[in-house]
C-alpha cells in the first residue's frame, strides 16, 4: 500500500515518527517520507539515523497552515502525531496547548484537503475519552475535528480517521523511564499515586503496526481502538524494583484512577472486532452507511448498551513476566 507513495508525519521526530520510519523503510519502498516538525536539532539527529534517499526533513509547526500546505504538496498519506502532551504543562499553559492540539488539527485538515491527500490518520490518546484535564480535552476536540473533516470533503478523495491508544511503553514522559531513572539513581522508594491505579500499555511497534493496518481498514470517520493489556501501577513498580517500598503520593491534578478508551456514553456507536474496537461517527456521511465490515472484510458487532472499555475492567492483564518481556528492548 505504501510502495511508491509520499507519506508525511507531523511531529515526525518523536518516538512514533522514528519507529514508523524504521518500519516503513524495512517493509516498503516509499517514494518520500516527509518528517515535519519544528525542532531542528531533533531533525538533524534523526537524519543521521535515517538517511535513505526517500527521506525529507521539513522544519515547520502545525500552527503554520501555509507551511503545512507547502509540505503536503503531492502527499498521499498523512499521520498527524504532533501534539503538546504533558498534562501539567498543558494545565499551566492552556492556550499554547489549544493552539497546537486544536488549531493545529484544523490546519492539518485544511492542508490535507487543499492538496488532495488520500488518507489522514490522527493519533489520539486514552485521555481524550471523558477528559478530566486540558490535554485530554484538546485531544477530544482534535478527534471531533478529524471525524467531522469527512463532512466537508465534497467530491474530493480525502478521508480522515483517528487512532486512539494508551500509554506507549518507554515513550518520553512515561512512568517506566521515570521509575528506571529513580532506580538507577539509588532511590529508596518509588512514588505511587494510588494503589488501585491502572493503565493500558502498548509497545511502540504495536502502535505503529496498528496505525498501518488502519490505513487499509478505514473508510473515514472511524476512531480505532486496539485491544491491549492493562497493568496496575503497583505491579509495574514491583516488576522494575521488587525490593523497593512504595510511597503513596495521591492522584495528581488531571489524573484518573483508570483510563478509558471507549466511553459508556459512546456504547451505541461502538463496534467490537477481533482485535480492536471502532467508535463510529455521530453524524452519518452520505457515502458511508455501514462500518461493521471494514475494507479488509473484517466483521464487527455492536457492543452492549453501557459497555465501557477502561483499564480497570479490561479482560487482559499483564503478568510481571509479560511486562518485563515487553520492556526488554528499552
Amino acid at each position: 500500500m505504501f510502495n511508491g507513495k509520499n507519506i508525511l508525519i507531523t511531529g515526525g521526530t518523536g518516538s512514533f515518527g522514528k519507529k514508523y520510519t524504521e518500519i516503513i523503510l524495512k517493509r516498503y519502498n516509499p517514494n518520500k517520507i516527509i518528517i515535519y516538525s519544528r525542532d531542528e536539532l531533533k531533525q538533524y539527529e534523526m537524519a543521521q539515523e535515517f538517511n535513505d534517499k526517500s527521506m525529507r526533513y521539513f522544519i515547520g509547526d502545525v500552527r503554520d497552515k501555509d507551511r503545512l500546505k507547502e509540505a503536503m504538496y503531492g502527499v498521499d498519506f498523512v499521520i498527524h502525531a504532533a501534539a503538546l502532551k504533558h498534562v501539567p504543562v498543558a494545565e499551566y499553559n492552556p492556550m499554547e496547548c489549544i493552539k497546537t492540539n486544536i488549531n493545529g488539527a484544523e490546519n492539518v485538515i485544511e492542508a490535507s484537503l487543499a492538496n488532495g491527500v488520500e488518507k489522514v490518520i490522527a493519533l489520539s490518546t486514552d485521555k481524550a475519552a471523558n477528559p478530566v484535564n486540558l490535554y485530554g480535552a484538546t485531544k477530544l476536540a482534535s478527534d471531533k475535528l478529524f471525524v467531522a473533516g469527512n463532512n466537508i470533503v465534497g467530491d474530493r478523495k480525502t478521508r480522515f480517521s483517528v487512532v486512539r491508544y494508551g500509554n506507549v511503553v518507554g515513550s518520553r514522559g512515561s512512568v517506566i523511564p521515570f521509575f528506571k531513572k529513580l532506580i538507577a539513581n539509588g532511590a529508596k522508594e518509588l512514588p505511587i499515586t494510588d494503589e488501585q491505579m491502572s493503565r493500558f500499555l502498548i509497545t511502540l511497534e504495536d502502535g505503529v503496526n496498528f496505525v498501518l493496518k488502519n490505513f487499509e481498514r478505514m473508510y473515514g470517520g472511524e476512531i480505532f481502538v486496539p485491544k491491549i493489556p492493562s497493568i496496575y501501577i503497583t505491579d509495574l513498580a514491583k516488576a522494575l524494583a521488587p525490593n523497593l517500598p512504595h510511597k503513596i503520593i495521591g492522584i495528581r491534578p488531571g489524573e484518573k484512577l483508570h483510563e478509558i478508551m471507549c466511553p459508556a456514553d459512546d456504547s451505541h456507536l461502538t463496534l467490537e472486532f477481533n482485535d480492536h474496537f471502532v467508535i463510529k461517527p455521530t453524524i452519518q456521511f452520505s457515502d458511508i452507511s455501514d462500518f461493521s465490515v471494514n475494507r479488509l472484510g473484517e466483521v464487527g458487532k455492536a457492543v452492549k448498551q453501557g459497555f465501557e472499555y477502561n483499564s480497570g475492567n479490561n479482560r487482559e492483564w499483564l503478568t510481571k513476566e509479560q511486562f518485563l518481556d515487553m520492556i526488554k528492548d528499552l
